[in-house]
């Protein structure tokens, strides 16, 4: 799957009418969507998040523990599929 979506840098990221361009649209989602997702405890079966989102539990802050959605769901719960780094 490619994850990449270009942006030209000289085109206008705005319509005439102030509204975002479509290109512009879908990059703003894909960057909204890589945000690090920062929380106490596991993540696996409570957090919902796109496939490659990543999350740091902050419960023991000397010792943060950094986990990766690797897959998009398990058996239909978008909430399952992390995995501890």
């Amino acid at each position: 799957m490619n994850r990449q979506i270009p942006i030209n840098g000289a085109q206008p990221i705005t319509e005439k009418d102030g509204t975002m361009t479509q290109v512009f649209r879908a990059w703003m989602n894909r960057v909204t969507d890589n945000q690090l997702i920062i929380g106490t405890g596991t993540p696996e079966g409570v957090i919902e998040a796109p496939q490659y989102s990543l999350y740091l539990d902050e419960a023991i802050p000397a010792t943060p523990v950094q986990y990766r959605k690797m897959l998009s769901d398990i058996g239909g719960d978008i909430t399952m599929g992390w995995a501890a780094l």
